[in-house]
């Protein structure tokens, strides 16, 4: 199964969605198309595995900038240091989540793009937990520095009425009683990151930028100023 997996991603990274057809992927293996169906029931099942795939390969890249960044073990009890090493962490999952994004441009694509036409590719069954997986990496850094810096959110006075309810079940979903405030300033995040690196991803920055970075690094500040955080973090 993981030989077939390696294969289909292979076909659709190089050659895009129509190459990763269970003959072509049968073909590249050696093998039936019919012998597929002894490990994937269809293609979308085997998709739907290559995407789960995908999200996991992302979401080690994610935990592994984070612990090189501040590696285990190293937080310290100081509140303020705390919170200046989380931001570290937050900022190195930020870049990480960049940097494979430009060098995976066509899974980048499967994973946070418009979906295959045709194709229900399990983002709600199968490769739900593994994109959870990945999101979690975002959001339990994100729930840690609330409750470490308790950087300031609107109240609900200040959410507009027709988001309350959203944000109450988001909140459910995640599990935490942080206030509806703080859980929209972790989707102004999300949105900030996404956006920055999906436009340069898809090359929608190149009318303006030859060279996107520097423009990454003041959407690294915003986000930055929403943790009530300082980027570059300063030296204590």
């Amino acid at each position: 199964m993981e030989e077939i997996t390696a294969t289909a991603r292979r076909l659709l990274v190089q050659q895009g969605p129509d190459a990763a057809s269970l003959r072509a992927i049968a073909r590249e293996m050696g093998m039936t198309a019919p012998g597929l169906y002894r490990y994937f029931s269809s293609r979308d099942v085997l998709l739907r595995h290559v995407v789960a795939e995908m999200f996991r390969d992302l979401a080690e890249v994610i935990h592994r900038a984070i612990r090189e960044a501040v590696p285990p073990g190293a937080m310290p009890a100081d509140e303020a240091e705390r919170g200046t090493r989380l931001g570290v962490k937050m900022i190195a999952a930020c870049s990480a989540f960049r940097r494979w994004a430009l060098d995976h441009h066509q899974e980048f694509a499967l994973l946070f793009g418009v979906p295959l036409p045709g194709f229900d590719d399990g983002r709600f069954d199968i490769a739900e937990e593994c994109a959870l997986e990945f999101a979690g990496a975002f959001y339990t850094l994100f729930l840690e520095l609330w409750h470490t810096v308790r950087f300031p959110v609107p109240g609900p006075e200040e959410i507009d009425p027709r988001l309350r309810p959203q944000l109450s079940r988001f909140r459910d979903i995640l599990r935490t009683d942080a206030p509806e405030g703080a859980i929209l300033i972790f989707l102004r995040c999300w949105m900030l990151l996404y956006g920055a690196v999906s436009m340069e991803v898809f090359g929608h920055l190149g009318f303006a930028l030859g060279d996107p970075a520097p423009m990454f690094e003041l959407t690294l500040a915003d986000l930055a100023r929403l943790l009530g955080l300082d980027y570059p973090p300063r030296e204590r």
